[in-house]
Parts: structure tokens; sequence; C-alpha cells
């Protein structure tokens, strides 16, 4: 299947996208209103509910433009390279469940997105009002790729 035609078929067939789409199919984070789907043995998540896909937006777009300055970035760039998009998605969500359950370890997977934002909003009074100084340190930290240690043979 060609690019074009993928694309057409994954927006017919996506009404609504998943904002954390990269952090799903990674495995680095779940949520309970995504759902998966294949098309020509391409996977996609979609978002179940409105509500959530509209929070996400909201969140999204605060840690994008928070984060500028610790991933480099400016305003005026409509897309980001997929290393620093995942590192704002799955760093950000990172620092969000850091600051709700500080006795949690750093877990592989955050275990579900939509909940963990909607507690953020509650607590913190709106999404804008996030402590970001304490965010950042996760996603500036966050390796997409970590890097495997060489063997050395003797």
């Amino acid at each position: 299947m060609d690019q074009d035609a993928f694309r057409e078929t994954y927006r017919e067939v996506n009404e609504r996208a998943c904002v954390f789409e990269k952090a799903v199919l990674t495995n680095r984070c779940a949520c309970s209103r995504a759902e998966r789907f294949c098309i020509a043995e391409r996977e996609g998540v979609r978002c179940l509910s409105q509500e959530g896909q509209e929070r996400c937006r909201r969140a999204l777009a605060i840690l994008r433009e928070q984060a500028q300055f610790a991933l480099r970035t400016h305003e005026d760039q409509a897309m980001l390279p997929h290393g620093k998009a995942i590192r704002i998605q799955v760093g950000g969500m990172r620092g969000i469940r850091a600051l709700l359950e500080p006795e949690t370890e750093d877990p592989e997977t955050v275990p579900d997105v939509f909940d963990l934002l909607a507690r953020a909003e509650c607590e913190f009074q709106g999404l804008e009002n996030l402590p970001f100084s304490r965010i950042m340190p996760w996603i500036a930290g966050y390796d997409p790729r970590p890097r495997r240690r060489r063997r050395r043979d003797r």
C-alpha cells in the first residue's frame, strides 16, 4: 500500500486519533480509552472518548510549549521529529505520574493516560497549573532508545 493511500484510509478509519499514539504504540503508555487497529500491517490507535481526546490535546500542547527550551525546539515547528515527540509524550506522562504518585518507582509503562490526566487536572485545578519545573527533568531525561552496553571480548 502506498503512503498516500495509507494516510487516506487511516483518516477514514480513525476519525478520532489518539494524541498519545506514539507512546501507546511503543508500549510506554497505556490508556483505558485507547483502541488499537490495523491497516495493511500497520498499527494505529483511536481514542474512544471525545472528552479524553480534548484533555490529551490540551495536555500535549502545554507540555510541548513548556518543553521548548529543554528540547531546543521553536514554537513555529509544526511537526517535531519522532524522538522529541516521544520524549514529550512519555517523559511528560512519567513526570506527571511522579507528581501524583511520588512513592511509585519509575515504571516502564504508564498504566492509564486518561486517568492520570484527569487526576492531574483535579489536583492542580487545571493542566496549565502543573509544576512544570518538576516535569521537565522527566522530559529532558527520557531516552527513547537506551544505549546498549557493548560487550568487551578479551
